[in-house]
């Protein structure tokens, strides 16, 4: 008798162990399957976009073009010297902005926190497009590590707005409206100075401040990618504390977490990411709040570790698709990539808040 009571928990023990390697590997075949399709449709979007354009070419030109082959100096320009920046531009642009908005949302612990809607890309614009007019009126060009600087000083500015006022307020939604109202200010101040400038400095700046990843060149992917990819390394690696932190900050305190400095840093990482996206696109709306949300619901997760390259990824799928809308829908007019985000990002907004309500 005293035997058989001996087998019974060890069978239960080893079903509920059996169990969770099934789930476990339920888990890694999502993830590979999550991951796997994001990879997919990022080349597709990719061969996608270089063949569209008002020069048509087959995939097999493509491939020559890309690997050397291609005999056409003109298809060769077009695909070498405007579609691949373009493209590079948007997946490294895209992905830094949703890795910010993720970065937002875990320090303001809310899933509508994105540096479109807290106001932090509208001060990047500002200073930016007011250090543009400013060299540009006395003959000068601004580089990229200028307009980074640039986009990283107005970024902080109105980031600094917003830390203030979540210490006053404990609600996020008058967080938000105080985002709002700092967006609406820094607008007012950057038409105003556009204003009063002259019409080649307007000419200059009509496209950026709509929003575009157009005119991107080799030079500027450069520089994205020796800012927002060390960036990304370093918040990947910082996946442990951030998942501690998600539970709270005494949860990440015990665990030896320095509150003060790793917020610090939050700031920092994400005010850089987005400050990178709006000095050479400008502003970009929704991606920083749809990706992140879209991401942890397909994964299923809100891990970090898992969270961040799926965000980097989604980003860049979500605004190549997007960009590849703005250029062909009403060719050989093309939109703003600001305004083709808003109507697929600001549907997600919605939905969001919509859960949020229901949860309360």
């Amino acid at each position: 008798m005293n035997q058989s009571r001996e087998e019974k928990p060890e069978k239960g023990e080893a079903a509920r162990a059996s169990l969770g390697e099934i789930k476990t590997k339920g888990r890694g075949r999502r993830y590979g399957a999550a991951f796997g399709i994001l990879l997919l449709i990022l080349l597709l979007l990719i061969v996608w976009n270089i063949n569209s354009g008002s020069v048509d070419l087959s995939p097999e030109e493509i491939f020559q073009i890309i690997f050397g082959r291609g005999r056409d100096e003109t298809s060769n320009s077009i695909v070498w010297q405007i579609r691949l920046p373009r493209i590079l531009s948007a997946v490294i642009l895209g992905g830094a902005l949703s890795v910010s908005g993720f970065l937002l949302q875990t320090f303001f612990h809310n899933p509508i926190a994105g540096p479109f809607v807290l106001g932090i890309s509208s001060g990047a614009k500002m200073v930016v497009a007011l250090v543009m007019i400013f060299l540009l009126s006395r003959g000068l060009t601004a580089n990229s590590w200028i307009l980074v600087a640039a986009a990283f000083f107005g970024s902080m500015i109105s980031m600094g707005f917003v830390l203030i006022i979540s210490k006053k307020v404990d609600k996020m939604s008058v967080l938000v409206i105080s985002g709002i109202m700092i967006s609406y200010i820094c607008s007012a101040v950057t038409d105003f100075v556009v204003t009063f400038a002259n019409d080649s400095d307007i000419v200059n700046l009509h496209n950026w401040s709509m929003g575009s990843f157009s005119g991107a060149s080799w030079s500027n992917v450069a520089v994205m990618a020796i800012i927002v990819l060390p960036v990304t390394l370093l918040v990947f690696l910082m996946s442990k504390p951030l998942g501690a932190y998600q539970l709270g900050e005494t949860y990440a305190q015990n665990l030896g977490v320095n509150i003060h400095l790793f917020r610090i840093a939050l700031i920092l990482l994400s005010s850089i990411l987005s400050a990178s996206v709006t000095a050479f696109a400008g502003p970009v709306s929704f991606v920083g709040i749809a990706v992140p949300y879209l991401m942890k619901n397909a994964l299923k997760t809100s891990k970090p570790i898992l969270v961040v390259p799926a965000c980097f990824l989604g980003g860049a799928v979500f605004c190549l698709f997007c960009d590849l809308l703005a250029r062909t829908v009403f060719a050989p007019t093309e939109l703003s990539i600001g305004s083709v985000t808003a109507v697929f990002g600001a549907p997600i907004v919605i939905l969001i808040m919509i859960r949020r309500r229901k949860t309360l």
